[in-house]
């Protein structure tokens, strides 16, 4: 199965650094039912704040909900999301092409799904997504 390969939006938002925080944000969203693509936390190097990374299947529901419940969005922000068949070297070809192109991958992520999928997370520079899409035929 050939992968698919496409440009996604995602947004950070800032939480107190305490237990049950990313808990209630999520539960806001799930009960607005904003469906999420992706989701991650990571700490701010501040042991006050906490950073949420947000994938969701529409930006506009997503800002809607979290104005709502009084969480602030990053501005958006936008990735590579790669979906597909896992196998030895699945992530090979992705970034085989990012270098030939010249592009240095500034971070990723990436999970299989036990069931023989894989979901992947490139971010890149702002200035090398328009590059990055021709590279990948996206």
């Amino acid at each position: 199965m050939r992968a698919s390969i496409r440009q996604i939006d995602y947004f950070s938002v800032g939480v107190p650094d305490r237990p049950g925080e990313a808990c209630r944000f999520l539960s806001a969203l799930a009960q607005a039912g904003v469906a999420l693509v992706a989701f991650s936390a990571n700490p701010t190097g501040s042991a006050e704040r906490e950073e949420l990374l947000v994938f969701p299947e529409s930006d506009e529901q997503l800002a809607a909900v979290a104005d709502r419940a009084g969480y602030r969005l990053g501005d958006p922000r936008t990735a590579i999301l790669v979906q597909g068949e896992n196998h030895i070297g699945a992530l090979v070809d992705i970034h085989r092409r990012l270098s030939e192109a010249g592009l240095n991958v500034q971070a990723a992520t990436g999970v299989t799904d036990g069931g023989g999928g894989f979901g992947y997370i490139v971010f890149l520079r702002p200035e090398d997504l328009g590059p990055a899409t021709r590279a990948l035929g996206i």
